[in-house]
């Protein structure tokens, strides 16, 4: 599992960062051909306490407004909801991944 944002961190500036109110979001964004239309979520991207998640989803909601809009009849319907979701910070899925580094290291 790659996470954009922990590169060169160690465990406890994670921590550290977690506890100052980071977390791990996605970005859902979508791309249409003709009538069939996609949607798709960026890879895991760690958003540190005080960084602008919507930034950092700024190119995913370039892409849907470029390329999902107007597939008919799902484009503008998943370019908006894609769009809703960037802007307010992205898809926290900070649970999931804590649960699934848990699951790793209990294995190892």
């Amino acid at each position: 599992m790659a996470i954009k944002g922990i590169e060169g961190m160690s465990g406890s500036a994670l921590a550290v960062e977690m506890q100052r109110g980071g977390r791990f979001v996605v970005f859902p964004y979508c791309v249409s051909i003709v009538i069939l239309t996609f949607k798709r979520s960026s890879g895991v991207y760690f958003i540190r306490a005080g960084e602008s998640a919507a930034a950092k989803g700024l190119i995913f909601s370039l892409t849907s407004l470029l390329f999902g809009w107007w597939g008919i009849p799902w484009g503008p319907i998943y370019t908006i909801q894609s769009l809703v979701v960037n802007f307010k910070g992205g898809r926290d899925v900070t649970q999931q991944v804590l649960a699934a580094i848990e699951k790793r290291q209990q294995s190892a």
